[in-house]
């Protein structure tokens, strides 16, 4: 069974919306131009990196990342791993032709088999509703939060409002930075 981990840029109050500067959200860019940078707080995106054997997003993530991060020299080793969308509306000949090897999911059901699959952990970046989805449906296995502290109010949240059991989570690695970031690790508890 292979892992899924949910990473994800997070404000304190459970926001992920636009933290690179996508455009339409009132707050959009809030990582780089709300907090001071310190390259030591970003060591777990490299770590993602080197241990990640697949990723895993959904068809608006899809459609960002993909024009950009095949180009990358940071993201050089997503380059080389197989990419999983999940979307009932992106078609094959919408999908870029230099990111690698790409292939389209149609629902929770075929990521929980793709779950059964040999090979190392699946990585979802971005993706806001399927990270909830994915949650509410039990198939992520780890967190990997970058708390900034900041209150964003509105936007897009990571965990959904889904009036559902408890979910309890392990803490096994967090990290405090000075400029306010936080590391949070954590393993869904079965």
């Amino acid at each position: 069974m292979r892992t899924l981990i949910s990473t994800a840029f997070i404000s304190l109050d459970g926001v992920v919306e636009a933290p690179g500067g996508e455009p339409g959200y009132r707050n959009s860019g809030w990582t780089f131009k709300d907090v001071e940078f310190l390259p030591e707080a970003f060591d777990i995106k490299g770590r993602e990196q080197e241990q990640s054997a697949a990723i895993l997003m959904g068809r608006v993530s899809y459609e960002a990342f993909s024009p950009v991060w095949p180009d990358m020299e940071e993201f050089a080793h997503y380059k080389s791993v197989p990419k999983y969308v999940v979307s009932t509306t992106l078609t094959e000949d919408r999908l870029v032709s230099n990111w690698g090897e790409t292939t389209i999911l149609g629902s929770l059901d075929d990521v929980a088999k793709l779950k059964e699959t040999e090979g190392g952990p699946i990585i979802v970046h971005g993706s806001a509703s399927l990270n909830r989805g994915l949650s509410d449906a039990g198939l992520i296995d780890r967190y990997h939060l970058l708390v900034f502290p900041l209150l964003l109010g509105a936007g897009k949240r990571l965990f959904s409002g889904t009036d559902k059991d408890t979910q309890k989570l392990k803490l096994v690695e967090h990290a405090a930075y000075d400029n306010g970031l936080q590391l949070n690790v954590f393993d869904v508890v079965r």
